[in-house]
């Protein structure tokens, strides 16, 4: 199963989402689960925000080696599950051919759909907030998945 993980320029959130999901699974031992991100207005090649490489670090995820990529129409048909970081990211995944597999990141476990915290400008304090965040909803929708399979 793949997950795809969007947001807007795929340089705070979801390579952040993709650094946790990457190391939730490992530890979880989830071996046939693979993870990527891309993001609906993404500036090709572009390295992760320093503020997600700097706290990322702290936690002992490396996002060092991470480049953008625009969302397109093959990234959504190779994704199994979308999870999107906003309304606007659903959106964009479903018309780009992802209906029935996109999924609001904070719904897809059963949690009220919202945004998540997009820290673009902030200081390191906003992105350890996202990070926690997202660490939190990640380790839900593996909890789901992990549920899903079982039942």
């Amino acid at each position: 199963m793949h997950l795809l993980f969007v947001c807007t320029g795929n340089t705070c959130r979801s390579p952040l989402a993709e650094g946790i999901a990457r190391r939730l699974i490992a530890e979880r031992q989830l071996t046939d689960l693979t993870v990527s991100s891309a993001g609906t207005s993404a500036w090709p090649e572009s390295p992760a925000s320093d503020g997600s490489l700097l706290v990322s670090l702290e936690q002992g995820i490396d996002i060092s080696a991470h480049r953008a990529r625009q969302l397109s129409p093959e990234i959504v048909a190779a994704a199994d599950v979308i999870l999107a970081m906003g309304p606007h990211h659903l959106e964009r995944a479903e018309a780009l051919g992802g209906s029935g597999r996109s999924h609001m990141l904070t719904a897809f476990a059963g949690d009220e759909a919202r945004a998540v915290s997009d820290p673009f400008g902030g200081d390191l304090d906003v992105y350890r907030a996202t990070y926690r965040e997202l660490e939190h909803e990640i380790g839900g929708i593996l909890d789901a998945i992990t549920r899903q399979r079982q039942g």
